[in-house]
């Protein structure tokens, strides 16, 4: 089992090197001069340049990668061109607040995926199968930014049932803060659940047409011994992998969901960087998140070797 996990760490090395180019590289495509930007519009050539020199950016796209690379290995994300403010500490202020938005999102998709894909994978062409094709095709047909839209339309300006944004802290306000969550989630959570459920509900069809489950019935046992022993235990294995890729997309899906609703999280606050080319606050912001999703993909991989071991022992 130590072998397979050194494995699997070796190979997110990579990953890791590849993604920290990329993101370097892919900023330096959006237009816009941050030092013009910090120096104003009525800067002189002089100041701008000087500003220039200060950030470090007339040096050659390499070196300021190589810089940026060496500060990374020290646990150092540099300081905000606008804010002047350390990358790290702006990120820190940001994070709890997308990470309880995700985790959050993850759990109610899995509370309402799962058991909708049972029900749809035990009666195949029932109400229950055509709700969830039906449900499957909104959600996934549909961007979760319109969905946030009409959410806000019906359940805060029309209903006055929920606030149409901002964040209140869960432990100090518990109620204030599960109804300034509500709609946020809702957004994220659902088109998940529609995934989860078409996943679960053509992994359950397929595990009940198995050899093994026509064996179990033929010794007399239950149906819902065997459906709940046999045939869902191992329909839902697979699913690990899905949930992690999912957690991921959940993770990066925020950066909308956040501006429309004012949720003070990390995509908000990536998008006021793209906006004032703030560039090392923005790339400190997407590494994270694709670190946080390199990193939910490699658990994800580890933790189905454990439960699978042909895993371990196929790769």
């Amino acid at each position: 089992m130590s072998g397979y996990i050194l494995k699997r760490l070796l190979q997110a090395v990579p990953v890791v090197i590849i993604t920290t180019i990329v993101v370097f590289l892919l900023l330096r495509l959006i237009p816009g001069d941050p030092a013009q930007v910090i120096a104003g519009s009525d800067a002189t050539p002089q100041q701008v340049a000087a500003i220039r020199h200060d950030l470090g950016l007339n040096r050659s796209l390499p070196e300021q990668y190589l810089l940026w690379a060496e500060r990374l290995l020290r646990g150092d994300l540099g300081h905000s061109y606008v804010s002047r403010r350390s990358v790290g500490s702006l990120i820190k202020l940001a994070f709890p607040a997308t990470l309880q938005l995700t985790l959050c999102a993850f759990l109610i998709a899995l509370l309402v995926g799962i058991p909708f894909g049972v029900a749809a994978g035990l009666r195949p062409n029932s109400p229950w199968d055509f709700a969830l094709s039906a449900f499957t095709a909104v959600m996934q047909g549909i961007p979760n930014f319109l969905f946030a839209i009409i959410y806000l339309l019906v359940f805060a300006l029309y209903l006055g049932w929920l606030p149409p944004g901002g964040r209140s802290d869960p432990f100090a306000h518990p109620l204030d803060g599960v109804r300034t969550l509500a709609l946020p989630v809702l957004t994220l959570a659902l088109p998940a659940a529609s995934v989860y459920a078409r996943f679960v509900k053509t992994a359950l069809t397929e595990t009940l047409a198995q050899d093994y489950v026509r064996t179990a019935r033929a010794k007399g046992l239950g149906g819902s011994h065997v459906v709940l022993r046999h045939a869902l235990r191992n329909a839902l294995l697979p699913l690990v992998t899905i949930a992690g890729i999912q957690f991921g997309r959940l993770l990066g899906g925020t950066v909308i969901v956040e501006q429309i609703f004012a949720w003070p999280g990390m995509g908000r606050l990536a998008l006021d960087a793209i906006g004032r080319r703030d560039y090392l606050l923005f790339q400190g912001i997407v590494l994270l998140l694709v670190l946080g999703a390199v990193l939910v993909n490699l658990l994800t991989d580890l933790s189905y070797g454990v439960l699978d071991p042909r895993i371990r022992t196929a790769r």
